[in-house]
């Protein structure tokens, strides 16, 4: 069931009411319930998948609070990975991995044909599965108490407003909040309406309107002039943002409005001044999550193990496989990027600040190479991890020389602050066309029909209306983003009674007259 459906709004009409009439147990179970009927809408098949996860992680937490022997509490942590992990690899990665196999296996002289088993991928299990572990990995840790009421637990896995595509919502932040029941109130219904409503915006106008010019651009980039192709990978770049911040602020609503306080997702990523910016404003739970759970652990900024240059090498080296299309060149790249990563390893050991430096750059693409992979079974999502690695990578070596360089020139702040949000920008626009394309042919067809700079002009636009309307929905999304932070529109809707109701006429008004109400799936479902 997705949120732009008519089934979910019948849904959503029967459920809040009983909802906010049960109490204690009976609501929890309620919640439980519509949990499961919300993500069976979907494929019922799969609810074993969540339910057998929710089982396993339970009896290991309740286990791990009890076991006080390091080494029994390991094997109980690896038998919660091994499941958790497994099942995300298998239905997630498997095709990916014997497409991939049979493509090594026949460019080395042999032949292989595909097996006729495809896996289908469950909605959402990036999403439950990271949830899980999470909780997992703190009652191990012992940052948490572990939840010993099933139903509590349960419902805590498969909460329905963020089941498919997040918030990542931490078992330390949301488990306590089922403690006691949650009462109906007005300033809960209006401001979750109204984050609703903007989700709705982002969604249903601005992303699903962008995507028609967006998926002719992609399906055939050779036909399209280099303006043309600049306008399709700027207006992906605001549909990925609306789609999947729309899709947060809705779930954030929904919960609000059922008592429930969850984190913001997204915070205006297009205005970061650096990549280590744009990353605590863009997935916020995700970035959060590979960082306390992944980043830190592999030794965050203070270092790391030695062995772990090879998590750069051996990436490097699969990827250049398939980019360069047979094992001969692969092995040449891979004895370059053996001999400089040997050699970088010798010079950051001659010093202990060098050393920590060193290793700082591979966790972090470590970290950024992973989190590539958890968007999607393909080297295009690997290579635009690796790219958002070597921006943060770039940016610890070379600092500000840029930034300096303007402060000495004595240029205004406020252009160097817009400077560098355009540079963000722009490498950001970079990494999405790997995001976007469907294979590096694509993506490369597409960068160098942009950098050719032909027919760079207004006439060469095909679609015009499409482009002129999705302009106009960006400059309503940006003067409104803008706008909130010296207004705070959150809190305007709250105490005026008259900004409420202009502001919640005029968003279902440009919904109405802008929208497209096709039920277009999410484009994080199918993550």
């Amino acid at each position: 069931m997705i949120f732009n459906s008519l089934p979910f709004f019948i849904f959503i009409g029967i459920f809040l009411p009983l909802y906010f009439t049960l109490k204690g147990k009976a609501r929890l179970l309620l919640c439980l319930i519509g949990s499961y009927f919300f993500y069976g809408w979907w494929d019922y098949r799969f609810l074993s998948l969540v339910m057998f996860s929710t089982l396993i992680d339970y009896v290991v937490g309740l286990k791990l609070e009890n076991e006080h022997n390091i080494l029994k509490r390991k094997r109980l942590m690896i038998i919660s990975m091994i499941v958790n992990l497994g099942f995300l690899g298998f239905f997630k990665y498997f095709n990916f991995f014997q497409e991939s196999f049979i493509t090594m296996i026949n460019d080395v002289g042999f032949q292989a044909h595909p097996s006729t088993l495809k896996i289908l991928l469950p909605v959402g299990i990036s999403f439950y599965t990271f949830q899980s572990m999470s909780y997992t990995i703190d009652v191990y840790w012992r940052k948490i108490k572990v939840e010993r009421d099933f139903i509590r637990f349960a419902t805590f896995i498969s909460f329905f407003p963020q089941l498919v595509a997040g918030p990542i919502v931490r078992a330390s932040d949301f488990l306590p909040q089922f403690q006691k029941d949650r009462s109906f109130t007005w300033d809960r219904l209006i401001s979750g309406t109204g984050q609703m409503l903007w989700g709705f915006f982002k969604k249903v106008a601005v992303a699903d309107s962008l995507a028609p010019f967006v998926d002719q651009c992609f399906q055939s980039p050779e036909g399209f002039s280099s303006l043309h192709l600049l306008i399709g990978i700027i207006f992906y770049s605001f549909q990925i943002y609306c789609d999947f911040s729309g899709y947060s602020d809705i779930a954030i609503g929904l919960a609000r409005v059922m008592g429930f306080d969850f984190p913001d997702n997204f915070r205006t990523p297009y205005f970061s001044k650096n990549f280590s910016e744009f990353w605590q404003r863009w997935h916020i739970s995700l970035s959060s999550w590979l960082k306390d759970y992944l980043y830190i652990p592999l030794g965050g900024s203070r270092g790391g193990t030695f062995g772990s240059v090879f998590f750069i090498v051996l990436p490097l080296f699969l990827l250049s496989i398939f980019w360069a299309g047979s094992w001969q060149v692969a092995l040449i790249y891979l004895s370059i990027l053996a001999g400089v990563s040997f050699a970088t390893a010798v010079y950051m050991r001659k010093s202990e600040a060098n050393k920590v430096k060193g290793f700082t750059y591979m966790n972090n693409m470590v970290t950024m190479l992973l989190g590539g992979l958890w968007h999607g079974a393909s080297w295009a999502f690997y290579f635009w991890g690796f790219l958002h690695g070597m921006y943060l990578i770039v940016q610890r070596f070379l600092g500000k020389p840029f930034g300096r360089l303007m402060t000495v020139l004595r240029f205004p702040k406020f252009l160097q602050q817009g400077t560098d949000i355009l540079i963000v920008y722009f490498f950001t626009c970079l990494a999405w066309v790997f995001f976007r394309a469907p294979d590096f042919d694509v993506a490369a067809a597409y960068i160098q029909g942009i950098v050719s700079l032909e027919n760079f002009t207004l006439g060469s636009i095909v679609n015009k209306f499409w482009a002129l309307k999705g302009f106009i929905l960006i400059s309503m999304l940006l003067l409104v983003e803008i706008s909130d932070f010296k207004f705070n529109y959150s809190q305007l809707i709250q105490k005026s009674l008259a900004f409420r109701v202009v502001s919640f006429v005029t968003l279902l008004w440009i919904i109405a007259f802008f929208g497209s109400f096709g039920a277009n799936a999410f484009i994080y479902f199918q993550f």
